[in-house]
């Protein structure tokens, strides 16, 4: 098998719905299927088509080109060994061949454009044959219709019924009297039979690995078979819903025309119609990579960043951390204003939502940092934008901010009043961004005073200072002296701060304290979080005191994909990422590599040592994309301990993000 099992592919359609497997077309984790949908975007993932198990009929000899990993350790069929070749410029594509034939197929996943409460998600395949025969294609449907994060089994109430209609069939699960996802699947030649059978004790590694339940059943209502000549091509769309009355005819020109549709929407997107866009060099190849996060989220009827894929929702820190390299660098304003002003939307208690629930229920503010995140955000898009109006409309809510954290909010969020630095203390919970709990109780608990957490603060300040003297320069004559008065407060505050801020200073070790605790202890871990306070906007520290740290990062933190969460000299330190969900969240932000925080160190130096090159190849980070986890994109997460093996999410927002905003263009 070589690496073709852990090579992985990915597409998107901004609904949260995807597709997804391997490169051997082997289904390795429960998160692989050819259609995922999402039924109340971006959540509700439901996995409807698994895939078409494939096999070609030449002079009455049988090929499968499928492959399937079960229960009993057997790898049945092996089509992979007839794999030649896997591209996914434009779109996934797989070539299985020998000497006298060969059979390609593409995948394509159209973008839904959201038309009030209208969305659907769909999946096109087109296979083509070349040989020197006739040969019968036969495609034999797997399906099922459960959530993305579990497995289906049989069992005796779990029915699938089917309509047989012209190159088409409904689809529908029916379970103890409920009815499921109704979908269908249509295709432009060949005949289809019906013929039910379940497929049982499908085996997934990758869950095995995980420590979670790791097999599955899959149900067949019945086979396509086409006869193909040399040449011939034959396109199906699988489809969420029940088949609309006027929708267009399924022609073998529907898959290129999908590719141009797509090709023309990213042009639009990313070089505003000006040429055409091509995904062959690395920085087109990370700006493709940063749309597939994008999605609409149906509970606020506006646009969200899912974190990650596979199993990630959008949440607020995540999106505001990412906001700069999705949308500031490849010039997506109205995205950007989008964003920031959902966020704001939705402030309470001066805290900005870490999540957004599915229905109409209260967001979830569990974080300290993301109304820090959204002010630093927001200051990033107005000194792109000098969208001035747009401040005017989102500064009440720097206020709210502002005289939450000074007069306290939840989770005893509070200004310490002799330092001005914020402090929070709440046993059980984890607020940073080193948010793993295990059994009740947080692995990094960082309670008191953070430094990135400070650090934010401060820049926060000086951005407000900045912007109550522009409001106050645009304002009326009734309302200068109240925002002068503001700005000046701020400022004052800032200076406080930027004092205070010398308390982190470890001169021994010529870094930061990670953490000043409730009971004024401090926390002398080397961590990454010491880089993030060096990179914001307005740094409060001295050119020396960035250069020591950023030494020490160095030393301990810095590898080719990103910065440990934890220097290895630490007793804490664990270097690889693996094991059951407890095993795992204990090495989460205790080595683990993040390739989000090379971009705070790649600003940091660029900040103290503007003279001198980065000591980062980007080449092992494009090759990554390439040729590990998911072509085309990046992962969440890598190990501590060399050879720094990719873990976690297979495509990550924030990894993506901030890569595509420090890569190099050539």
């Amino acid at each position: 098998m070589t690496d073709l099992d852990t090579k992985e592919w990915l597409l998107t359609n901004g609904l949260g719905s995807f597709a997804s497997g391997t490169v051997s077309d082997i289904r390795t984790r429960s998160y692989h299927g050819w259609l995922f949908a999402a039924m109340n975007p971006p959540s509700g993932r439901h996995l409807l088509l698994s895939h078409l198990e494939a096999s070609l009929e030449l002079s009455q000899k049988v090929i499968p080109l499928g492959s399937n990993f079960w229960g009993t350790g057997e790898i049945n069929p092996q089509g992979y060994r007839l794999l030649n070749s896997f591209g996914v410029d434009p779109v996934p594509k797989w070539s299985w061949g020998e000497n006298n034939w060969q059979v390609t197929r593409e995948l394509i996943m159209p973008h839904c454009q959201v038309s009030g409460k209208e969305f659907t998600s769909s999946l096109l395949v087109k296979y083509t044959y070349e040989g020197v025969e006739t040969a019968i294609l036969k495609l034999r449907l797997l399906i099922a219709d459960r959530d993305f994060h579990h497995q289906q089994l049989q069992t005796s109430e779990l029915q699938f019924s089917q309509l047989i209609g012209e190159k088409q069939v409904c689809l529908q699960r029916k379970n103890s009297g409920e009815c499921g996802i109704p979908w269908h699947l249509r295709w432009t030649q060949g005949d289809y039979e019906a013929n039910g059978v379940w497929y049982w004790n499908y085996a997934l590694p990758e869950e095995t690995a995980r420590g979670l339940k790791d097999r599955e059943d899959l149900y067949s209502p019945g086979y396509l078979t086409i006869h193909l000549q040399p040449g011939d091509q034959v396109t199906l769309e699988a489809k969420e819903g029940f088949p609309e009355p006027q929708q267009l005819t399924l022609t073998e020109d529907s898959f290129a025309e999908a590719i141009v549709a797509e090709q023309k929407r990213l042009t639009q997107v990313f070089l505003k119609g000006k040429k055409t866009v091509s995904f062959s060099d690395p920085h087109t190849l990370l700006l493709h990579a940063s749309d597939q996060f994008i999605a609409y989220r149906a509970s606020i009827s506006g646009p969200t960043v899912i974190a990650g894929y596979h199993w990630f929702n959008d949440w607020g820190r995540d999106t505001l951390i990412a906001l700069p390299g999705l949308t500031l660098t490849p010039g997506r304003y109205d995205l950007a204003k989008g964003l920031l002003k959902t966020f704001g939307h939705y402030c309470r208690y001066g805290l900005i939502p870490n999540a957004f629930p599915d229905e109409d229920n209260e967001p979830i503010y569990n974080s300290i940092d993301a109304a820090l995140w959204w002010i630093e955000t927001l200051g990033l898009y107005l000194e792109a934008t000098r969208d001035w109006d747009f401040l005017a409309e989102q500064y009440p809510v720097v206020l709210q901010i502002y005289k939450a954290f000074v007069g306290g909010t939840r989770y005893n969020i509070q200004v310490d009043s002799t330092d001005g630095l914020v402090s929070w203390d709440n046993c059980g919970v984890a607020l940073t961004w080193m948010d793993a709990v295990v059994n009740g109780k947080p692995v990094t608990p960082r309670r008191g005073k953070p430094i990135e957490i400070n650090a934010l603060w401060y820049s926060a300040l000086c951005w407000a200072s900045r912007w109550a003297e522009i409001l106050s320069e645009r304002a009326d004559v009734s309302e200068q002296g109240k925002l002068t008065k503001q700005a000046n407060r701020y400022s004052q505050h800032a200076e406080h701060v930027k004092v205070s801020l010398q308390k982190f200073w470890n001169s021994q070790l010529g870094y930061f304290y990670d953490t000043i605790e409730p009971d004024d202890r401090r926390n002398s871990q080397i961590r990454p979080n010491a880089v993030i306070a060096l990179s914001l906007a307005h740094c409060g520290f001295t050119q020396l005191q960035g250069q020591q740290i950023l030494e020490v990062a160095r030393s301990h933190l810095l590898t080719p994909y990103g910065l440990r969460s934890l220097s290895p000299s630490d007793p804490e330190y664990q270097g690889r990422y693996i094991g059951n969900g407890e095993t795992r969240d204990r090495a989460y932000h205790q080595g683990t590599v993040w390739c989000w925080l090379i971009g705070a160190f790649v600003r940091s130096w660029q900040r103290f040592y503007p003279d001198q090159p980065l000591p980062f190849d980007w080449q092992p980070l494009i090759s990554h994309m390439s040729e590990n986890a998911c072509v085309g994109s990046i992962s969440e997460i890598f190990d501590g301990d060399k050879p720094h093996f990719p873990r976690g999410a297979i495509a990550q927002a924030w990894s993506v993000a901030e890569v595509l905003r420090h890569f190099p263009k050539s």
